[in-house]
């Protein structure tokens, strides 16, 4: 998949996300990269052993990291990192790409939205939670 088809698929993710979620995103930005860079490995918590063994992220929620001084953090923008590469060496199905490059960006957007990890497990272990009523325009997952 070239890079741009990637971005226009991810692209495609937030335009077609609910209306009711759209006001709370206005402070959100997402980068597409072809893959996290050591330092933000690190900050996402993965140790020197881990990376040397080659682990990686799909994607990332990396929220803004201000002190709090009565700040009010919607006004500051949140970056939802999605990483091409990982996903393409994962996945070498086409249609299973394109679904999981779909729960990378849900699953990230649930970080914006206060979900945990554990709260994700569910819609992560299922291989496909949009099934056909959940299709993208074209037929994407």
């Amino acid at each position: 998949m070239t890079r741009a088809e990637f971005k226009a698929l991810v692209r495609k993710v937030m335009d077609h996300l609910p209306d009711e979620m759209k006001p709370y995103l206005d402070n959100v930005v997402v980068e597409v990269m072809d893959e996290p860079d050591d330092a933000l490995l690190r900050r996402a918590g993965f140790t020197d052993e881990e990376i040397e063994a080659g682990e990686s992220l799909f994607g990332l929620f990396d929220p803004l990291d201000m002190p709090h001084d009565g700040v009010n953090f919607q006004d500051y923008p949140h970056k939802l990192w999605i990483f091409q590469f990982p996903h393409e060496d994962e996945f070498a199905d086409p249609k299973r790409l394109r679904t999981e490059i779909r729960k990378t960006v849900i699953h990230e957007l649930g970080h914006h939205f206060g979900f945990d990890e554990r709260d994700l497990e569910r819609f992560d272990a299922n291989p496909d939670p949009f099934g056909e009523k959940h299709r993208l325009p074209g037929g994407e997952a």
